[in-house]
């Protein structure tokens, strides 16, 4: 099948790809490139169109150029804490853009879409293990706007004969196997990275609740390895003119099916760096359930699926491609190079500090935080051009909420 990939270049969207195209279908890929890497298209050896799923009239070109046969749609905003601070941009871009993808296949008679989703969409559920029964109850603007493209989907196909299947899958982690796509950006959510930036910068970890209702007290979660994700994407494909996905709901849960705490995924990171990390205890962050754990049975039945890989798979992958693309020339290299530059080079009356409060990226006392580490490391407390590096650092903002804040100084 010729099968278009939004958000292709990205993360999970570029695993996505690779399993597609080992499943001998052909791919085109449309990406904005706000957090993903033409690179990773490059890579898949697949053609990428630059450019806007919100964009009705890019939208119209793509197919009208094209032949399509499906859509599996992996693109979005994915960070939860920033949904909280910008349910506009989540909103418009996951919803609203959602619904102009929508139109656009209906348009050009295109009606099978299968739909990268989340776990989110549950929020706090009451029992475990997450079924697809459990209700959803999503907490977050980010699964707030997930959930209503599910609905959208589901009004798409019983009132349009849309074949749409949801995908809502839990904590994902890893990297590929060839070690040569991975996860460029430093949102500050997922934990391994976090884990092994901290190993790298020789800080403490901070973990976030000690005293939960679990095995030893932190927080404890589903850890799915991408390459597993990405495989259940073409297993979706595969069955999509097979199955009824009405019959079931329109959505599956995929997870590895048991969970791990905090505490454990840090004593497997510990065990292959051969090191011990430093480690520093705080408070809960609101609305963070103890637990979350999948029941992937019914996506077993319907579509095969089973998670092969185990946690210390995850990790691995996850720090060979750290380590591969953190060398000159490497993505990881090269982007946070690219950051030095805007950063040191933003020479305005706006420090940086005072852009990310007003944006809503961090409060004051993150900023505070981070001009304490920066006094620590030089001894005086310099203007944006360490402190941005820092904030980016510690996870206490994003690469793309970086360069936003800077553009912002540009213009001030």
């Amino acid at each position: 099948m010729r099968i278009l990939v939004t958000g292709g270049a990205g993360y999970v969207g570029s695993h996505v790809v690779r399993a597609l195209k080992r499943a001998e279908h052909s791919i085109l890929v449309v990406d904005d490139l706000s957090t993903g890497s033409a690179a990773f298209a490059e890579r898949n050896g697949v053609e990428l169109l630059e450019g806007d799923v919100g964009d009705a009239a890019f939208l119209d070109s793509v197919f009208s150029d094209h032949t399509i046969d499906l859509v599996v749609h992996c693109a979005g905003l994915a960070v939860v804490g920033e949904s909280v601070r910008e349910p506009d941009r989540y909103f418009a871009v996951n919803t609203v853009g959602g619904f102009v993808l929508l139109e656009a296949m209906r348009r050009h008679a295109v009606t099978r879409i299968v739909f990268s989703s989340t776990c989110s969409v549950y929020g706090v559920p009451d029992s475990l293990p997450v079924t697809e029964e459990t209700p959803t109850r999503p907490v977050t603007p980010y699964g707030a706007s997930k959930l209503a493209f599910e609905q959208m989907m589901s009004g798409y196909a019983r009132a349009y004969g849309f074949r749409a299947l949801a995908l809502r899958y839990f904590n994902v982690g890893g990297a590929s196997t060839e070690g040569d796509l991975g996860d460029l950006n430093a949102s500050g959510t997922r934990l391994i990275p976090n884990l092994l930036g901290a190993a790298r910068r020789q800080e403490p970890f901070s973990v976030f609740g000690h005293n939960y209702p679990t095995r030893d007290g932190t927080g404890e979660r589903d850890y799915l390895h991408v390459e597993d994700l990405a495989r259940a994407h073409a297993q979706a494909v595969a069955r999509l003119d097979i199955v009824d996905p009405l019959g079931f709901g329109g959505a599956l849960n995929l997870g590895m099916g048991r969970g791990y705490t905090v505490r454990e995924v840090l004593a497997e990171v510990e065990n292959q760096l051969s090191e011990t990390l430093l480690v520093r205890e705080v408070p809960r962050r609101p609305g963070d359930p103890p637990a979350l754990v999948a029941d992937a049975s019914l996506a077993g039945r319907i579509l095969g699926f089973r998670a092969d890989h185990d946690l210390a798979s995850i990790v691995r992958s996850a720090r060979v491609f750290e380590e591969r693309e953190r060398q000159p020339g490497g993505l990881l290299f090269e982007r946070e190079r690219q950051l030095q530059v805007q950063v040191a080079s933003g020479e305005t009356s706006l420090r940086l500090g005072e852009a990310v409060v007003k944006a809503g990226f961090v409060d004051q006392e993150g900023v505070d935080k981070a001009l304490d580490i920066q006094r620590d490391r030089d001894g005086v407390g310099e203007p944006h051009q360490l402190l941005g590096l820092i904030l980016l650092e510690t996870g206490a903002i994003s690469s793309a909420q970086l360069i936003r804040a800077l553009r912002s100084i540009g213009r001030g």
